[in-house]
């Protein structure tokens, strides 16, 4: 290993972190990494050195990393400094008092009630108020029960659809949304003023352990997104992933009036390891596997798949131009939601808005209905604080019906939106796919793909970003670029964030932008083919994959590491 690591000064910090670590199993795991390392393990060295580069980065994401000792991973440490300085911010600059109120939740990811725990018992030794969740469920639940209860702020403990190894700290305000600039910021500072864990008072006990009620109130609220008249004749199977979402979906759709979804029985049960997927997202490739093969057996209408923290919804269809099942595109869900919400009654003074890298279409149905559309940025930290939002999504499979109960994206009023519309499709003798056939006729082929490329060091991020900046092509797939926005600068109109966006002389486009919260790049395309007519579909649909292919592969070639 090239010796750019400071040993002494290394040791002397696990040193000092080891002490001043008020978890057994952390203090351990720390000593039995500093023993290898002086022992000459290099691996081990590395690793020491990587959860001392610095400390865990509190940012609009709150907190997300690999679980273990040390200032950069998730810890009891790091979670209590986070808990201090939220509480010291809310204190000083939130408009809390000197007795703020947090409600708290969980998921069932390692260590997760014991993080809620310990930022219960920070907040409630500094003199405030603190509310937790009786049980790991839903994120979309504690979004509901902070302006429910009237809190200052909320915390949800949870790494959403990351690896198994990995945990989170998701923070919102008193609106509901989650935070954003400068609030940020202001948090970051007071967490770097804690200087050691053990000036951190913890109390013994004192916050209140919230019963069923609450669960009860999110549920009777989130049946009203739905019309009380609507078909309910829907048959469904349903994947939680291993996560939270499987009790809470399955009392929702018997509260609304459905019969309750066929569960996909080895994904219900919570279990932290997410024993049967590769990485628990419904994005992934194989996530929903189990869910395809249980709707061959038992013969459904739809399947729907939640994500761990079930704030996320996909959703798989029988096409027969593929001859059997596929997973509809986040893009593809958002456009049916959209298009649902406008006939079921939209205001004037109503806005539809999805995030940047979200297709084009949804804007296409706003304007046709007589609405206003807006844009943002990725994160429903954003989309939640469009004034006037009626309804909003973003591509990565994040829909915010109902903004009144939840600002934040929520899987479980989204999956009773999309059985509404399934359901009085049936009714009809039609399918979604019929409707997103009519909407393709209608406003032209939007057909979109991503892809990431995915780093092994976020070191690697920084150059690729900088040589498509610097050395942007002057065509792709014989295409001329027509228009460069560095989204660093603000181009576009939206705040600054890191990213770039080409359109082609087609009026394609391109996005390129960082993960915020995996190690990654993110790759994002778009092209849009008119239709003279449903006559005209399979053709326009055919040219609109063969203008997407060609733009892909220039673009993978582009982002090459």
């Amino acid at each position: 290993m090239a010796t750019t690591v400071d040993e002494p000064s290394l040791y002397a910090a696990a040193q000092a972190w080891r002490d001043d670590d008020p978890d057994a199993v952390t203090r351990s795991e720390l000593d039995l990494l500093v023993e290898a390392a002086r022992g000459g393990d290099h691996a081990a060295l590395r690793d020491l050195a990587d959860r001392f580069s610095g400390m865990l980065e509190f940012g609009t994401a709150g907190l997300r990393g690999a679980l273990g000792a040390g200032p950069n991973r998730m810890n009891r440490s790091v979670v209590i400094r986070a808990a201090a300085g939220l509480t010291a911010f809310l204190q000083a600059e939130g408009g809390a008092g000197p007795a703020p109120t947090v409600v708290v939740g969980f998921d069932a990811r390692h260590n997760s009630d014991v993080f809620a725990r310990d930022t219960a018992a920070v907040v409630v030794a500094a003199g405030g108020r603190a509310f937790v969740l009786p049980e790991p469920l839903p994120t979309p639940v504690l979004a509901y029960a902070i302006r429910h209860l009237g809190a200052d702020a909320g915390v949800m403990v949870t790494a959403s659809h990351n690896p198994p190894r990995d945990n989170g700290y998701k923070v919102y305000l008193g609106d509901g949304s989650q935070i954003v600039p400068p609030s940020d910021g202001l948090i970051a500072a007071h967490i770097d003023r804690v200087d050691r864990v053990a000036d951190v008072t913890r109390a013994a006990d004192g916050w209140e352990t919230l019963g069923p009620g609450l669960l009860d109130d999110y549920l009777d609220a989130v049946v009203t997104v739905l019309d009380p008249t609507s078909a309910r004749d829907l048959s469904i199977v349903h994947t939680s992933l291993h996560g939270v979402g499987h009790a809470t979906v399955r009392e929702a759709f018997v509260r609304a009036g459905f019969a309750a979804p066929d569960a996909v029985g080895e994904q219900a049960r919570p279990d932290p390891e997410f024993p049967t997927v590769a990485f628990p997202n419904p994005e992934e490739k194989g996530a929903i596997d189990l869910a395809l093969a249980r709707a061959r057996e038992v013969g459904c209408d739809l399947v729907i798949a939640n994500d761990p923290d079930a704030d996320r919804c996909a959703a798989a269809v029988l096409d027969p131009a593929v001859g059997g099942w596929r997973m509809l595109r986040g893009d593809e869900v958002g456009a049916l939601l959209g298009a649902h919400v406008v006939v079921r009654g939209v205001a004037p003074t109503d806005v539809f808005a999805n995030s940047i890298v979200s297709s084009r279409l949804l804007a296409s149905i706003a304007a046709a209905a007589g609405i206003r559309h807006e844009e943002t940025l990725t994160g429903f930290k954003w989309i939640s604080r469009v004034e006037g939002l009626r309804y909003g999504y973003e591509e990565a499979l994040g829909y915010c019906v109902a903004p009144g109960l939840v600002r934040d994206k929520d899987g479980v009023s989204a999956a009773l939106l999309l059985a509404e519309l399934a359901a009085g499709l049936k009714a009809q003798g039609r399918t979604l796919v019929d409707l997103l056939d009519d909407l393709a006729v209608a406003h032209g082929v939007h057909a979109t793909d991503s892809f990431s490329v995915r780093v092994s060091d976020l070191a690697q991020i920084d150059p690729l970003m900088q040589r498509l900046r610097t050395d942007a092509p002057a065509t792709v797939a014989g295409l001329d670029v027509t228009r460069i926005d560095d989204l660093s600068r603000g181009d576009g109109g939206l705040p600054p964030t890191e990213g770039l966006r080409w359109f082609l002389a087609d009026d394609s486009r391109v996005i390129v932008r960082p993960s915020g919260t995996e190690p990654k790049v993110k790759v994002y395309l778009e092209v849009i083919e008119p239709v003279a007519g449903p006559d005209h579909l399979v053709t326009a649909r055919a040219e609109a994959d063969r203008r997407l292919s060609a733009i892909r592969a220039e673009l993978e070639r582009l982002t090459a590491l």
